[in-house]
């Protein structure tokens, strides 16, 4: 998806250097200066040049090739000076305190990009273009709601007329409230008062979704004579829309309209001083609950801000609505409050900053600097002459008057943006000085001889000519600092909250010094987070021994974690008779949502939300054990049906080698130990196995049979493992209900080094169809949700639920072993999948409590390409080749669990589509092990039974 951005024609040259961004995905031009061309214009200007660019001549086949956000990020920045070089759209943004996974190297641009994102994805293959604005957040506290075929979409927000009477409103008839009756722009309050008697209003938060015939009008409206001339949507484009439009324009009238209002919408606007600190403060109050919050310092004022930043002075409460990044305060500064400090290099200065005075200074070339003091209100707009115009926060010309200075002998001074009064120093020193005279000492006549004698630019020029690179550079260079003393100061910080994979780049690539390890009294999950963290720094600075090291501590320590929910120590008693046979037998599983979200650590620190349902196969449940007792040998004999393998087990130690990856009898071995067999786990103790076994009153026979091939996907091992724990607890009178069995299978996966979550054990031992739900913490026990049955089991739709063998298979292990990688790094990309999918379980749950199957159907898909974004390897080529031939006549499909092979579930459109699949399948098959498995909803889980 093409990223198209306008933006100051300064940034253009070096945006991809200083972003880091792949020139084939973002494109970028500026507006032809000195023309105002308005939004429609814009966006001609922007889809022109990026045609041009790209070769493309013919419009509307280049807009139907593929989707594309535009971002409206120029302009002048009048209202928020500081980051007028740079643009509003790459403002730093903090850490937020309640937030995980985000980068301390955030901006505007990467916080808003992903719902724009996951808005086009959304959006019908008819709408291609996105256009926005570069100076808001927005933010979905619910998932985004289909998005309806239409010419034109546009999201908006329910808000208080008194914030309306700002923006454009769409007016909506009650009636109709998904069609737009006609748009104004910034209604009056009492206009929207009467609206509200007959008619809904949302605010424009300024996300359009356009299709093609759309973007081409508004291309042929901001065109004449083969110019790009000035065309606003917002007071032309969109007035002209819907069913009672108030501009009449033949063509825009014809267009379909479609108002969407963003579920459990925020908005933020970035457009001036103050709005950058208000918006930042209420998106870090978002979050009120501390058990969400890992941050537990308190600073001396909410609404103070530092980033990439080196402050040797105390802040304390009276330093309200203060924003200080890329900046550098000695000791001799003193600070007020409603300041922004941006931009200043190391200095020695002695330095007041009074209440409402800002401090810019911007890089020119290789070594200058440009010092722009400003106000805190300062709109920059008006004459030098006028009373009424403000600069620091005071009229303009009550400042000019007491340096004695004549507005006539200012360059520009017509209007206060245009007025060259911005010094050019060369020196760090002169900087500081003339910085004194402009903001408090006007009497300082070593700062007014620097001033008098430099270079001076307007704002304008300062945008159009600052070194952004060198800007950048000492950005990065205040942020190693910060890095070393996040990561120094953990207890404090939001160091281990952050993206730690962007953290490990960052101390590997600027060659940082590793914090001291922590220590052993630190949080168990912040050790395991810290092991993850030094182990990808040093892979990344070509340690690979010491990587590896730190890699294994840290799974280490979370089986620790886990482990010691489970190190209840058993004494298993003989509970048959010498002639009884205990059977175990459990179902499958397919998980139809939210996997992934069960798999430790994610589940740990967020929870997770799975819905699966119990399968048997062709009749039967696949997964079954076999324990009797054997009077005569006071030894363990391991047996296993389908694999043809026998093993006798006579020693502790024997036992305890069942970490070994393939071993036919890790599972049982596991699950003795875990039962009582092993002194680790025994309240008792014994000399010896045979010791044991003796007091115990006999020996073990365990016949295993799993009567579905490895790599299945549809949780074959955890179930199996289960089965062992459920039998084994029966025959030794253990007392574990199915929530405990499932909870040590979890360990016992971990024992196996196998890791892996809760949702295969519990989906098989558990029947039916089900939400399981569980809360961050070490103790994963699931909240069980039953849901009806109907849609699997109802005459009408029990034929188009079909499982089909591919004959392909794949462990899991290694696919695992990446994805929590990704969750211990906070990777910021797999943390907002995972919280994707943890909604998109709510929201399969949802569908089939309404008993809507195709709805159901679909969700399923949108479970496959969930995770195929979390692991490309789920769908590798065989595997579409085999979906290729029938996705037409699926609402949805997927391969249960991991993926990669084993089984594919398909959600027929009805019976016929079903049949047809079988017919395409049955003719086609890709390999000689390929078959269908008759597949039936199991409405008993797992069974323990006695001969």
């Amino acid at each position: 998806m093409k990223k198209l951005l306008s933006l100051p024609p300064n940034l253009v040259e070096c945006f991809h250097d200083i972003e880091r961004a792949n020139r084939n995905e973002w494109f970028c031009t500026s507006d032809p200066i000195g023309r105002k061309l308005g939004s429609g214009g814009g966006t001609t200007w922007l889809l022109q040049a990026c045609m041009a660019h790209e070769g493309a001549t013919n419009a509307l086949e280049w807009l139907a090739r593929e989707k594309r956000i535009l971002l409206h990020a120029g302009g002048q920045s009048r209202r928020l000076p500081g980051y007028a070089p740079s643009g509003k759209i790459l403002t730093p943004i903090p850490v937020y305190r309640w937030g995980r996974g985000q980068r301390l190297t955030q901006n505007l641009l990467s916080l808003q990009l992903p719902l724009y994102q996951q808005m086009m994805e959304k959006a019908p293959e008819s709408l291609h273009t996105m256009i926005v604005s570069g100076d808001i957040l927005v933010r979905a506290g619910k998932p985004l709601q289909p998005i309806p075929e239409a010419d034109v979409v546009c999201y908006g927000l329910w808000v208080d007329p008194s914030l309306a009477k700002n923006h454009g409103v769409f007016v909506m008839n009650r009636q109709t409230p998904e069609k737009l009756a006609y748009m104004l722009q910034k209604p009056s309050v009492e206009t929207l008062g009467e609206l509200m008697q007959h008619s809904y209003f949302l605010m424009d938060i300024g996300v359009w979704l356009l299709s093609d015939r759309a973007v081409e009008l508004i291309m042929k409206r901001s065109t004449q004579n083969g110019e790009t001339v000035f065309y606003d949507m917002y007071s032309e484009f969109g007035p002209a829309l819907g069913a009672h439009p108030q501009r009449t324009d033949e063509e825009v009238n014809r267009l379909s309209v479609a108002i969407l209002p963003l579920p459990e919408g925020e908005f933020y606007h970035y457009g001036t001083s103050r709005e950058m600190i208000s918006s930042t403060l209420a998106v870090q109050n978002r979050v009120m609950d501390q058990r969400e919050i890992t941050l537990h310092k308190v600073k001396p004022h909410p609404a103070m801000f530092t980033q990439n930043a080196d402050i040797k002075i105390e802040l304390k409460p009276g330093n309200s609505e203060l924003w200080v990044e890329n900046s550098f305060i000695g000791n001799g500064w003193k600070l007020s409050h409603r300041s922004i400090i941006t931009g200043v290099p190391v200095n020695d200065w002695k330095l007041e900053v009074p209440a409402g005075v800002c401090i810019d200074v911007v890089p020119l070339g290789e070594t200058d600097y440009v010092a722009r003091p400003y106000g805190f209100n300062d709109a920059f707009k008006g004459s030098l002459t006028d009373d009424t115009v403000s600069y620091l926060g005071r009229p303009v010309t009550e400042w000019l008057a007491e340096r004695n200075l004549q507005a006539t002998d200012i360059e520009g001074a017509n209007d206060l943006q245009a007025a060259r009064i911005f010094p050019v120093c060369h020196t760090v020193e002169e900087l500081g000085k003339v910085l004194q005279w402009m903001v408090n000492d006007a009497t300082d006549a070593e700062g007014r001889a620097i001033w008098q004698w430099a270079r001076k630019l307007s704002a304008d020029e300062i945008s159009a000519y600052a070194n952004l690179r060198r800007l950048t550079a000492q950005r990065e260079s205040f942020r190693d600092g910060n890095w070393k003393a996040l990561a120094a100061n953990w207890q404090r910080s939001v160091f281990y909250q952050l993206n730690l994979q962007e953290a490990a780049e960052q101390f590997a690539d600027r060659n940082l010094t590793l914090p001291e390890e922590l220590p052993q009294n630190a949080p168990l999950l912040t050790q395991v987070s810290d092991a993850m963290f030094r182990a990808r720094t040093l892979e990344l600075s070509g340690k690979a021994d010491e990587a590896k090291e730190q890699e294994a501590r840290a799974f280490g320590q979370m089986r620790e974690g886990l482990l010691e929910q489970a190190y209840h120590r058993q004494s298993p008693k003989l509970s048959v008779y010498s002639d009884q046979i205990v059977w175990g037998r459990s179902p499958v599983r397919i998980d139809l949502a939210g996997g992934w979200t069960d798999t430790p650590p994610y589940c740990l620190n967020e929870g997770g939300n799975v819905i699966n349902l119990a399968i048997t196969l062709n009749g039967q449940p696949p997964l079954q054990v076999y324990i009797k007792p054997n009077k005569e040998q006071y030894r363990i004999i391991l047996r296993s049906i389908d694999l043809g393998a026998m093993e006798t087990v006579t020693t502790y130690e024997e036992l305890r080698h069942f970490n070994v990856v393939g071993s036919p009898f890790s599972i049982p071995k596991a699950a003795l130990a875990l039962a009582g067999f092993h002194p680790d786990f025994c309240r008792e103790r014994y000399a010896s196995l045979e010791e044991q076994l003796k007091a115990f009153g006999a020996g073990l026979e365990v016949t295993l049979l799993s009567a579905i091939p490895a790599g299945s996907g549809l949780g074959t091992s955890s179930i199996l493992a289960a089965t062992m724990l459920g039998a084994i607890n029966d025959f030794c009178g253990l007392g574990w209900d199915k929530q405990e069995i499932g909870n040590r299978t979890l360990v016992l996966e971990q024992l196996l080094t196998t890791g892996g979550g809760w949702q295969d054990q519990y989906g098989g031992i558990l029947p039916g169809i089900k939400l399981l739900q569980t809360e961050s913490g070490w103790k994963q026990t699931p909240l069980v949700r039953w849901l009806p049955e109907h849609l699997f089991t109802d005459s009408e739709y029990r034929k188009c639920h079909l499982l089909y063998y591919t004959g392909l298979t794949r462990t899991a292990k290694g696919i695992l072993a990446e994805i929590v990688k990704g969750m211990f790094m906070n990777s910021t990309e797999h943390l907002t999948l995972l919280r994707q999918m943890k909604q998109h379980a709510l929201d399969m749950h949802d569908a089939i409590q309404r008993n809507r199957y195709e709805e159901m159907a679909r969700l399923v898909g949108v479970s496959w390409r969930q995770n195929q974004a979390l692991d490309s390897g789920t769908n590798p080529p065989a595997v579409q080749a085999i979906i290729d031939r029938i996705a037409d006549l699926c609402y949805g499909y997927k391969l249960p669990g991991a993926g990669g092979g084993g089984y594919l579930y398909m959600a027929a459109k009805d019976e016929e589509a079903a049949a047809r699949i079988r017919r395409i399948l049955n003719e086609n098959r890709p390999n000689d092990k390929a078959r269908f498995v008759e597949m039936a909803l199991s409405g008993r889980g797992l069974e323990v039974s006695r001969s």
